[in-house]
């Protein structure tokens, strides 16, 4: 009897958390919209017509709405770029280098990356410097190869380096499949990556270095007498649209990351090894599109918000409060978000003492039955142990109890 009582406490605690989380979204508006029953099953992604491997991963969640070979190993070619971009943004921050630096366009940079190459470059004169703001803009708007070894000589002292930090910072991210041996992303045996790692990158670069991000949605940029347009052809079809790099090679074909914004919604969209500019840019264009049709976010728990509360023997209260560490977001299928059925995961008997911030269970979030998010249960505040009478007493309790 005390079993199902408590059960039904317990589902009733999580259903008011839900109840909760839904009010407190961005546009309250929203929500009732959004909870209207769904009319239609979600149909398939379009999957591109020519790729390698490919993704569509929700901003906010992290989430993969769909993709296939999300984690084979492929040549990312220039989006390579976006490390770089995201590198020089970290160091930036942490001082070890300044927008306003003068970065030297090397013999090297030029010979290896400028005009007398294959590839892209952005312009800067061989032997001259730079501001480090201007250079990273003509690598990042004009994918200048050139830029990019010197952006990568002139933070870490040589491109090899370089690299090596591109790899820690890679392993940080979360990047569990990619290895770079260069800044620019020309074919490299042993330099790839997967739409899966892409995309982490690309949601990791909005999230922590907007500003940067931001210069790839300029559509052109000039350097000396050199004007260049953007290669991303998604900037001039959709407004929403706001990055993030193109690449190509011929290991790797036409590669694009794409991100757009709608409302408070974001996606990211991994088409690598497409067949055109063209087709890259109609493929991600009509994943972004789906995703945004058929999909929406919610934030179901917010940190320092109670989900639920649970018994605790031996401490100087009978109960410890149970929420999220982090927001837990979560994409589903649009009117979906009534039959989200959240549930917890704690152990039978918990004994204080327990410190604010411990982890103590886990929180889940299912939909049809497939748990859909995540996240540790933490107590909200803690809990200390109690004096010797009452331990004594619990532990005369819990001895009964298990009987």
């Amino acid at each position: 009897m005390k079993f199902r009582f408590a059960a039904t406490a317990l589902a009733a605690t999580l259903l008011v958390g839900l109840a909760h989380a839904q009010t407190a979204l961005p546009t309250p508006a929203a929500p009732a919209a959004a909870s209207a029953p769904a009319t239609v099953a979600t149909p398939p992604a379009p999957v591109p017509s020519v790729s390698k491997a490919w993704i569509l991963m929700d901003y906010a969640s992290g989430q993969i709405l769909a993709g296939e070979n999300v984690d084979a190993q492929l040549a990312p070619a220039s989006i390579t770029k976006v490390m770089t971009s995201y590198v020089i943004a970290a160091e930036v921050k942490n001082g070890k280098v300044k927008p306003d630096d003068q970065v030297m366009m090397s013999e090297r940079a030029w010979r290896e990356g400028g005009a007398g190459t294959d590839g892209s470059y952005s312009g800067f004169p061989v032997n001259q410097t730079a501001r480090l703001e201007d250079m990273e803009k003509g690598m990042a708007i004009q994918s200048g190869n050139d830029a990019a070894i010197a952006l990568a000589e002139h933070v870490a002292g040589s491109e090899e380096a370089f690299a090596s930090l591109m790899n820690s910072y890679a392993a940080k991210i979360g990047m569990k499949n990619s290895h770079f041996l260069n800044a620019h992303g020309l074919t490299a045996e042993g330099h790839h990556s997967t739409a899966h790692d892409l995309a982490l990158l690309g949601r990791a670069f909005v999230r922590d270095y907007p500003e940067t991000y931001a210069y790839n949605k300029v559509k052109e940029f000039t350097v000396g007498n050199i004007k260049q347009p953007n290669r991303n052809l998604l900037l001039w079809r959709d407004g929403s649209v706001d990055g993030i790099k193109t690449g190509h090679t011929a290991a790797a074909g036409y590669c694009l990351m794409s991100s757009a914004q709608r409302g408070d919604q974001r996606l990211i969209a991994v088409v690598l090894g497409g067949a055109s500019e063209k087709q890259r840019a109609d493929d991600s264009l009509a994943l972004l599109n789906w995703g945004f049709r058929f999909f929406e976010t919610h934030r179901l728990y917010e940190p320092g918000k109670v989900v639920a509360e649970h018994k605790v023997w031996k401490g100087t209260t009978d109960t410890v409060q149970l929420g999220v560490a982090q927001p837990m977001l979560v994409s589903l299928p649009r009117g979906r978000y009534n039959d989200l059925k959240p549930s917890i995961d704690v152990p039978k008997s918990l004994v204080a003492p327990f410190t604010a911030g411990q982890q103590i269970g886990t929180l889940k979030v299912t939909l049809d039955g497939k748990v859909v998010a995540q996240a540790p249960l933490v107590a909200i505040a803690a809990v200390e142990e109690a004096g010797f009478f009452k331990r004594l007493w619990h532990s005369f309790w819990m001895w009964w109890e298990s009987e």
